[in-house]
């Protein structure tokens, strides 16, 4: 049976491949395999490692597939009937697929290739994406295309025949075609009216490409020019031409800033960028300029003459820190809305103060204003007073200033405010300033040390999505990451309006006692997390009579201070509390035995340490119990090995959301859930558990939602989820499933509207039972064609559940036939030699003598020839360069490379003669293993070496086999006054090729030539001059 399952596998691959074909034409596997159908007709193909666009199967309903998304993925050859099965795809993800060297992680070569009618054969597409792809030409594309991406490529040269029939092209994206990741040591051209005859072209954003002036001839019909980071220096009227449909203008980082580069930059020559006055003057339409990281160090007012539409406008990353308290430029943009004049600082020096200038005033409907990175030292009335008249600012941004005095009070007189960052900052307390305070030019001048110019700490993870959203409330102070030790009332004096207040990573050690926050009688949002806080006080934050939200995770310290008690009695008195956040603070002993309060409905108490609480006996047994109107509770991180059924008794009756992640759980009593009759959610991921037993989820639980991925469950009990009639979310991923049994849900299944079972892994055994289940239920099944995979037998290790090898699945029925194949074949092993030794000479002349009656037994002396290695020997004088020149660089070229599949295969001695072999060997295989022998002559009248002895051997060939193989391509004209050469053209004309001299006549000598070598000679031989049979 070995025998017959290695030599007949291929009949057990049929019989399986027509099975899996049957059960496909019943629509019962992924309609797109290995791809994944989403919602609204996407079919998701990226990160499946794919060499070639999938074909989907007939069945597949490929009518209905209007996007297709194949990105990250291996294609490097795009066929044109790739995407002709998809008769309604309009829109075509093919980014990172065969990336530019610079762009690629290990920075492996590789090109792209896209046939000629790879696009054109899906007429309704209407977005394409060819992105971070190594192609150099613009392929041909259907008239239907809106949207086009050819970022990140190489493609180098856009002329007028590139996007000729583009004519309802929208979307143009050629950005990072040429710069320091992608390198190309020239500029993108694009050629003067290139783009002019996409008439509907709105959005054209060509950044970094090192351009140095603004293409020309654009359609007037842009609305979008983006043209950031080029290398374009100097912009005039007649660059933005025509343009006057312009809504947003992106020239940024043309002429850099080095010192504030997070990359590669160039330094801006001295008296550059030069702008002229009236370069942006007839664009009246234009609502959004980008004149960020230009160098400038002043604003001329006449630039923004004309923009009276003008909402956004961005100067970040320029040297503006004098210009902006004296320039008049914003005067006439009554209509802008964003002004980012972030990072304007002076190079190493920080400012004792900062007046803006009063021109700011007329900025009437200013909503958000950036201004971090400019380096002042103050804050005070004066600073901002020209802003205090807009009655609609909302967003002030003054971070990562080095401010250290601040007059918080000044924020109540604008009207409108609703967002005050000040994060980042050297704030230590209330402001002592004097009442008059000098402009920036007389200001003291602090020389920073490179270290002060360092970004900012990357926010460690909080809990910012615990807390409610402060965007929604109507005033909003960001003190975050100062340096403020203490907390006193009369920093929030006149502040009476604020509702969140963040004061996270400072350095607050004080322990609050209900004073430190009593002019803030509106505040619903407070932040302390990230400080060290000592809670003892009873009247803690007490002073807040409208606080709902208390964030004090990240406060560690004080709890970590042996013999030092904490009091959680506060909580009690906050009669509005409804977040409370005690994470991560590593809370174990010491502190108040239980929490009270009734308006509380969610608690974190992540990243403590419960289980050591628990562990005492009674003493914090009942902590949680007097939350009586708790819904969310995290207890995730509590380093809690056990949950015993008193515990979860004494937890509020009134949960919903229960979170136990990350703990060391490896055992659960899981009809102790009734205990918690409202519970809706159960989080168990990441803990311990080796099996879902001991008994199962009890009957009338309103448990909606159990996630226990990220253990290490290899066993389920049968009907262990058949109880919980209102589960709809399972997750069980990342354990160690081997399958998916249907008797575990029960008639549940149905019911399941998410059942993730990813990283787990399966068994792929053929006729596996989970995989019918699983098909069965696939549409609760996140990633079932790509995420599912096998975990065993070796050979589909890590392969989807759907790609099983299908040599592995041998039933009954197929041993069956295997075993009466291979004793057919066994007895034709025994008589076939017998027969032939009894019968063979018999036998082997009725063989023959029936052949020869065949039809197609006459053309068989044709059929000779054709299976010869070569169609032609080249043979030439090595030693003279100009020959060999022409033979490898023109004659090979021409007839091996750009004929197409009328390409011959030539035979050249330094490419295609085997080592190890004499001369003569080689000369003789390449005289008789090709159909004709080609001499190229320089000249007549002297030959000798291998040109003879090749010569020699093809007259013996004529000789022997009546066949004359010659042809003779002189390059000379002195060539053709050989008597030999005469007499040859006389006989045999078409085998005697002169190379022409005029460049006209070089396509008729190649078409000469070809037909020279692919015809007979005897063809061409003048019947004049011949008798007998060769002349027929």
């Amino acid at each position: 049976m070995g025998f017959c399952c290695s030599a007949l596998h291929p009949l057990s691959l049929l019989v399986q491949a027509m099975v899996l074909a049957t059960t496909l034409a019943l629509g019962t596997l992924p309609a797109f395999l290995p791809c994944e159908l989403q919602p609204h007709g996407l079919v998701n193909c990226n990160w499946l490692f794919l060499k070639s666009v999938p074909h989907f199967s007939v069945a597949a309903p490929r009518g209905n597939v209007t996007s297709l998304s194949l990105s990250s993925n291996r294609i490097h050859h795009l066929h044109d009937s790739d995407f002709a099965h998809l008769p309604s795809l309009r829109r075509l993800n093919l980014k990172w697929n065969c990336p530019p060297v610079g762009l690629s992680p290990m920075h492996f070569p590789c090109h792209m290739t896209i046939e000629p009618s790879t696009f054109l054969a899906v007429p309704t597409l209407e977005e394409l994406n060819l992105s971070y792809n190594s192609i150099t030409t613009v392929p041909a594309l259907p008239k239907s295309l809106i949207s086009l991406s050819l970022s990140h490529t190489n493609i180098l040269v856009l002329d007028s025949d590139s996007l000729a029939s583009l004519h309802s092209l929208r979307f143009l994206f050629m950005d990072g075609n040429c710069y320091y990741k992608n390198p190309c040591r020239q500029e993108l051209e694009v050629a003067p009216g290139a783009l002019l005859g996409l008439g509907n072209l709105t959005h054209l954003s060509l950044k970094y490409n090192n351009l140095t002036v603004v293409p020309r001839n654009l359609p007037s019909s842009l609305e979008h020019l983006l043209l950031s980071y080029n290398r374009i220096i100097k912009l005039a009227p007649e660059d933005l031409a025509n343009l006057t449909a312009l809504r947003v203008l992106d020239v940024g980082g043309n002429c850099r800033r080095c010192d504030h580069a997070p990359n590669p930059c160039m330094e801006c020559p001295r008296h550059f960028p030069q702008l002229h006055p009236d370069t942006f003057s007839h664009l009246s339409r234009l609502e959004g300029l980008v004149l960020k990281d230009s160098s400038l160090s002043w604003l001329n007012a006449s630039w923004f003459r004309g923009l009276g539409n003008l909402r956004v406008l961005d100067l970040s990353e320029n040297f503006l820190y004098k210009c902006i308290t004296k320039t008049k430029a914003f005067q006439g943009l009554t209509q802008l809305r964003q002004l980012n004049l972030s990072f304007n600082y002076h190079k190493r020096v920080s400012f004792a103060h900062l007046s803006l200038a009063p021109s700011f005033g007329s900025l009437v409907a200013l909503k958000e204003l950036d201004m971090h990175g400019i380096f002042f030292r103050s804050l005070d009335e004066t600073t901002l007073r020209p802003l205090a008249r807009l009655p609609v600012l909302q967003t002030l941004r003054l971070q990562m200033n080095f401010i250290s005095q601040a007059q918080l009070g000044i924020f109540r007189a604008f009207p409108g405010l609703r967002y005050v960052d000040l994060s980042d900052n050297r704030i230590s307390g209330a402001s002592e300033l004097t009442a008059t305070m000098q402009e920036v030019d007389g200001g003291e001048k602090v020389w920073l040390q490179p270290g002060d110019l360092a970004p900012a700490p990357v926010d460690t993870p909080s809990s910012e999505d615990f807390r409610p959203n402060c965007s929604t409330l109507n005033f909003t102070l960001d003190l975050s990451r100062n340096n403020l030790v203490t907390v006193r009332p009369e920093m929030f004096a006149q502040l009476s309006h604020l509702q969140c207040l963040r004061l996270s990573h400072n350095c607050i050690s004080q322990a609050v006692n209900g004073s430190q926050f009593l002019p803030l009688t509106s505040l619903q949002v407070l932040d302390l997390s990230h400080n060290k806080l000592d809670l003892y006080h009873e009247h803690s934050f007490t002073e807040l009579p409208r606080l709902e939200a208390l964030d004090l995770s990240y406060n560690s310290q004080p709890f970590g201070m042996q013999g030092v008690g904490h009091n959680f009695s506060f909580v009690a008195h906050l009669r509005t509390l409804r977040h409370l956040s005690l994470a991560h603070n590593n809370i174990h002993s010491q502190v108040s035995q239980q929490l009270c309060s009734t308006s509380l409905r969610a608690l974190d108490f992540s990243g403590n340490a419960l289980g050591r609480m628990w562990a005492e006996g009674d003493l914090y047994l009942h902590f949680f119990q007097g939350l009586s109107g708790l819904i969310w509770l995290d207890l995730s991180q509590n380093r809690l090995h056990t949950l015993l059924p008193h515990t979860l008794d004494k937890l509020p009756k009134s949960l919903q959301v229960l979170r136990l992640r990350d703990n060391y759980l490896a055992f659960f009593k899981w009809g102790n859930l009734i205990h918690l009759p409202k519970l809706e959610v159960l989080d168990l991921a990441g803990n311990q558990l080796k099996a879902l037993t001991n008994g199962s989820l009890p009957a009338g639980t309103r448990l909606r939602r159990l996630d226990v991925s990220c253990n290490s469950i290899s066993f389920v009990d049968p009907g262990f989820f058949s109880k919980a009639k209102e589960l709809r979310e399972l997750n069980l991923s990342a354990n160690a499933l081997k399958t998916v049994d249907p008797s575990w849900f029960g008639p549940l299944a149905s019911a399941l509207q998410i059942l993730d079972v990813s990283a787990n892994p399966l068994h792929c055994a053929c006729g596996a039972a989970f995989i019918d289940f699983l098909l069965e239920v696939q549409a609760a099944v996140p990633g079932l064609p790509s995420r599912v995979k096998c975990g065993s037998p070796g050979q589909l290790q890590g392969l989807s559940i759907f790609a099983q090898d299908l040599r592995l699945c041998l039933d009954e029925a197929l041993s069956w036939d295997c075993f009466t194949l291979s004793l057919l074949a066994v007895a034709l092993g025994l008589g076939v030699p017998m027969l032939h030794h009894l019968c063979g000479w018999d036998l082997w002349y009725c063989f023959h003598l029936c052949l020869a009656w065949l039809p197609w037994r006459g053309r068989q002396s044709g059929q000779g020839e054709d299976a010869l290695p070569y169609d032609a020997f080249v043979v030439f004088d090595k030693t003279q360069s100009a020959v060999a020149d022409w033979v490898y660089n023109e004659l090979r070229g021409q007839l091996e490379e750009r004929r197409g599949r009328w390409a011959l295969r030539l035979c050249l001695e330094e490419r295609d003669w085997l080592p190890g072999k004499t001369l003569f060997e080689n000369l003789w295989a390449s005289v008789y293993g090709s159909r004709k022998t080609l001499f190229v002559l320089a000249h007549t009248d002297r030959v000798s070496g291998l040109l003879r002895a090749s010569f020699l051997l093809a007259q013996q060939r004529l000789l022997e086999d009546r066949k004359d193989v010659v042809v003779l391509v002189i390059l000379s004209p002195d060539g053709r006054r050989s008597r030999y050469v005469r007499l040859r053209q006389r006989l045999c004309r078409q085998s005697v090729l002169l190379w022409p001299h005029q460049p006209s006549g070089q396509r008729s000598f190649w078409a000469q030539l070809g037909m020279a070598l692919t015809r007979d000679n005897h063809h061409f031989y003048n019947r004049n001059f011949c008798q007998g049979p060769t002349a027929e």
